[in-house]
């Protein structure tokens, strides 16, 4: 773990000395440069009070650079094709477990000719258009700011039934951090 260089970094961008950070802390600058150059490992206490002097949150310098705030610009988002009908799928954005993703349904396709079933939890969010969804013996149609929600191991389906295009905003939770998942 760095959490040395995390907190070097956090101190550069916020316009922070050493010599600021040990007055407020009470630290020595050779330990602080031990610290930031990851030559020691200080105790939770003195974490502590180096995250208070540098106004951020303890947990923070404890994260992991995977473990932080991760950005998909629109025009980064990956795109990929599902079911039968290769429904256009945007892959938005993950995060332990939890992945979302804004599926486009052009008019009269389907996430496949029959209810499928797979590992997971979904809530669905119909953005614009209209869909009819099915899960065993629920069903009903969706219009844009309606939503449902079901758990994925029991067959389902979503089918733009209208004229229209629709898409729908999928969050999907899954035990193992998988990134393939039809619908």
């Amino acid at each position: 773990m760095n959490i040395g260089s995390n907190i070097r970094t956090i101190r550069k961008r916020k316009h922070i000395t050493i010599a600021q950070i040990c007055e407020t802390t009470g630290l020595s600058q050779g330990f602080m440069s031990q610290v930031e150059t990851n030559k020691t490992s200080p105790s939770i206490a003195t974490l502590s009070l180096i995250a208070d002097a540098l106004n951020v949150p303890l947990a923070y310098l404890l994260l992991k650079k995977e473990e932080r705030m991760q950005v998909v610009r629109s025009k980064e988002r990956q795109i990929t094709s599902s079911g039968s009908d290769k429904l256009q799928v945007e892959h938005l954005s993950s995060a332990g477990g939890i992945r979302m993703v804004l599926v486009h349904f052009p008019p009269g396709t389907s996430t496949g000719e029959t209810p499928q079933a797979h590992e997971g939890k979904e809530v669905h969010l119909v953005i614009k258009g209209e869909v009819y969804a099915e899960q065993g013996e629920d069903f009903g149609m969706f219009q844009a700011g309606d939503s449902f929600s079901w758990n994925a191991c029991v067959p389902h389906l979503v089918i733009n039934k209208g004229d229209e295009p629709a898409s729908v905003l999928i969050a999907i939770h899954t035990e193992a951090d998988s990134e393939t998942v039809d619908f």
